[in-house]
């Protein structure tokens, strides 16, 4: 009876659990209005990397900014969405064994516990966020539960500092510091001992690797107590264009594949530390 009991217990639980996770919905973007939806995309799956949606610079989302022809400003959360987001999760599918959802979550600091539901969160254009204190505990919260965190596409020296001014309300105990090449984040599916600057999509009108004074791509990262990255930090890089226009003929190859090696890397540490 009491093991019974036991079970009863757990499984109202899950079911709980479930029913308090948000479905899936879609936002507005930067880049992409009405992008197709896979035709899986209602699949239930074990996993999917959520998008941190967070206030930034321009005031969003509390006072949202206007473009000159009268449309909201969407936020800088969702440069490359969701196409990156969509691409990306078609390469967990082919080249892990992840479980995976097609379609991406969107999360927010809002105080509720709905992020904890989604343990690995990626955040884009860091160099503009703008977190206040209440964000700043939850997402401290959720990466000392054990959360996981990738930031990218962020440039140069002022967007850096924006970026660290942000984590310094995180963690203000917990350095910044780069990742060694022995760390395991970078040996779990793929061994990747050459890592160099992976290029936006400005690339294809400039002909150059870099944006703004990021010259040399940055792989840095913060660390909880027992060692495990909470943090994975790619700075001077743009691994979501390359996700975005991987299937672009004129991306180059290199840059497109590094890129998914780095991310099924980054996420099955994830699932494993």
């Amino acid at each position: 009876m009491r093991t019974a009991l036991t079970l009863t217990v757990v499984g109202f639980a899950a079911i709980g659990l479930l029913l308090a996770q948000k479905p899936f919905r879609e936002y507005p973007a930067v880049e992409y209005e009405g992008f197709a939806l896979p035709a899986d995309y209602q699949q239930k799956a074990e996993w999917t990397r959520a998008r941190l949606l967070y206030p930034d610079i321009t005031g969003f989302p509390k006072s949202t900014p206007r473009y000159n022809d009268g449309r909201l400003f969407p936020g800088y959360w969702t440069m490359d969405y969701p196409r990156s987001d969509r691409h990306l999760l078609a390469g967990v599918r082919r080249l892990t064994r992840i479980d995976t959802r097609s379609v991406e979550q969107v999360v927010e600091l809002d105080g509720t516990n709905e992020i904890y539901n989604w343990p690995a969160a990626y955040a884009v254009e860091v160099g503009h966020w703008q977190l206040g204190d209440e964000e700043a505990r939850q997402l401290r919260e959720y990466l000392l539960r054990g959360g996981f965190l990738m930031v990218d596409d962020f440039h140069g020296t002022q967007e850096w500092e924006i970026f660290v001014a942000g984590m310094s309300k995180v963690f203000p105990d917990r350095p910044i510091v780069d990742i060694p090449n022995n760390d395991p984040i970078f040996h779990t599916l793929y061994d990747i001992e050459e890592r160099f600057q992976v290029p936006g999509a400005l690339y294809f009108e400039t002909g150059r690797t870099y944006e703004k004074d990021g010259f040399e791509a940055k792989w840095r990262g913060v660390y909880d107590d027992q060692g495990r990255i909470m943090v994975a930090i790619c700075h001077n890089m743009d691994l979501g264009d390359a996700w975005e226009h991987s299937d672009e003929p004129r991306y180059k190859e290199k840059w497109a594949s590094l890129a998914y090696r780095i991310a099924m890397n980054y996420f099955i540490y994830d699932l494993t530390h």
